[in-house]
């Protein structure tokens, strides 16, 4: 499976009060005679944050001297607040982040600890992750985070009630979504649920659609810096698509307000409203946490995104996050750093937490969790688990693959070329501008 080395952040709010208490700490968090008691941000809601508080109470009761402290934000305020919180060498002890360009940027100024040394002298530790989880964690063949959590394709959902009551057939490729958009506007539904404020959600659909046009080879082109592979004909045909969806009212009535961190867009697939959506495997989790019975009573279906009719690209490809990551702030004290480490040594990688994350609907990212997937998310976890062990490609997402200058670019012109304010052309002459930034 190839795993590109790819990344940058997303997160969400809870806010001033916690960097308050990291600056009345100092750098890292505070830290005791007992032993460090280390700070943790990460991401707040469903299906993540009940098995992240988990593993920290689990922690906290076996190391009553050397305690973490955790505050949790929304996905799209956690950004910002971390960026801040480096650059003010406030940063919590541990900081949560998806690897790649992000994480290249905190390495670049100097913002988090060198682990290499620490999984070289853990072969044991480093044998109960996924090896493809690393990729993302590595800069300049060095490692910088621990890969923890879960594996996170992107895939194709659908209401199958509504399929069922519209008379028609989950889609087999391209054409036949394009044959299903008109059919399912007829009856008064949305064709795809879009929560198109937040932006990276639009993102997915960019990237399944170049890559089932033309490959992985374009974007691979961008990242490796290369002048103006943003040029390549397969861009601008992927460009168009998406203006035609858009056009083709593809997507719910006011898109462009619905925000991901609500989970508005979550609803109108479950609710009924909406027959279809592109999002992360973490969205079986909140369906089944919010839909009612929706998911019990098999009425959500899913699949990898179909091939484009004549297109390049392998149908076999994903796109997602191969792993979810933590770092150690450098500026830590000695005590919260160890208190980190063992933090990744034992709790992260327990059997609990193994089971944890399959019971929130997710794949581990740590090895030997086939066993675990039984009872009624059997199915999807097997499912999401071949998706991305057999992906000849499993690209990082873009925006966590890019630097946080040019993901944040890219995100802004994602935006409008759904809002149809930029052109495909102007979309790629904006893009190309900040290849290599």
């Amino acid at each position: 499976m190839k795993r590109r080395t790819l990344l940058t952040l997303s997160a969400g709010a809870a806010a001033g009060a916690a960097l308050a208490a990291c600056g009345n700490d100092g750098p890292g968090g505070s830290s005791s005679s007992g032993g460090g008691s280390a700070s943790y941000w990460s991401l707040s809601g469903e299906p993540g944050e009940p098995v992240r508080k988990a593993a920290i109470d689990r922690f906290n009761k076996a190391n009553p001297n050397s305690k973490i402290t955790p505050t949790f934000f929304q996905n799209d305020a956690y950004k910002p607040k971390i960026k801040t919180a480096l650059g003010a060498n406030q940063a919590p002890t541990l900081i949560w982040g998806w690897g790649g360009g992000g994480l290249k940027s905190y390495v670049e100024a100097g913002q988090v600890e060198d682990l290499t040394d620490f999984f070289a002298k853990d072969a044991a530790l480093k044998g109960k992750i996924l090896p493809g989880s690393f990729g993302a964690a590595t800069v300049n063949g060095k490692i910088y985070a621990m890969p923890v959590e879960t594996v996170q394709p992107i895939v194709l959902y659908y209401n199958k009630k509504i399929f069922e009551q519209v008379g028609v057939s989950a889609p087999q490729s391209y054409g036949d979504i394009l044959d299903l958009i008109p059919k399912f506007n007829a009856k008064g539904i949305a064709p795809f649920s879009l929560a198109g404020q937040s932006r990276w959600t639009n993102m997915m659909w960019l990237e399944f659609m170049l890559d089932r046009n033309a490959g992985s080879e374009v974007f691979d082109n961008v990242f490796a810096g290369k002048a103006g592979a943003w040029s390549d004909p397969a861009v601008l045909d992927m460009l168009t698509k998406v203006q035609d969806l858009v056009k083709a009212n593809a997507f719910q009535k006011g898109f462009a307000s619905t925000a991901a961190d609500t989970n508005a867009d979550q609803a109108l697939l479950y609710t009924g409203k909406a027959a279809m959506m592109v999002h992360g495997s973490w969205s079986y989790g909140i369906q089944k946490a919010n839909g009612g019975s929706f998911v019990k009573d098999g009425g959500l279906g899913w699949m990898n995104f179909p091939p484009i009719d004549g297109g390049k690209g392998d149908p076999s490809n994903t796109v997602g996050n191969p792993g979810q990551y933590l770092s150690i702030s450098s500026k830590a004290t000695d005590a919260d750093k160890e208190t980190a480490k063992k933090f990744f040594s034992t709790t992260l990688v327990d059997d609990e937490e193994k089971a944890g994350w399959v019971k929130s609907g997710g794949v581990p990212v740590l090895t030997n969790s086939e066993s675990l997937f039984t009872g009624d998310e059997a199915q999807f976890l097997k499912d999401m688990s071949s998706i991305s062990a057999n992906a000849k490609t499993f690209a990082q997402s873009w925006d966590q693959a890019l630097s946080p200058t040019a993901a944040e670019v890219l995100l802004d012109n994602i935006a409008k070329l759904f809002q149809l304010q930029v052109s495909p052309q102007q979309w790629v002459d904006n893009m190309n501008g900040v290849i290599g930034k």
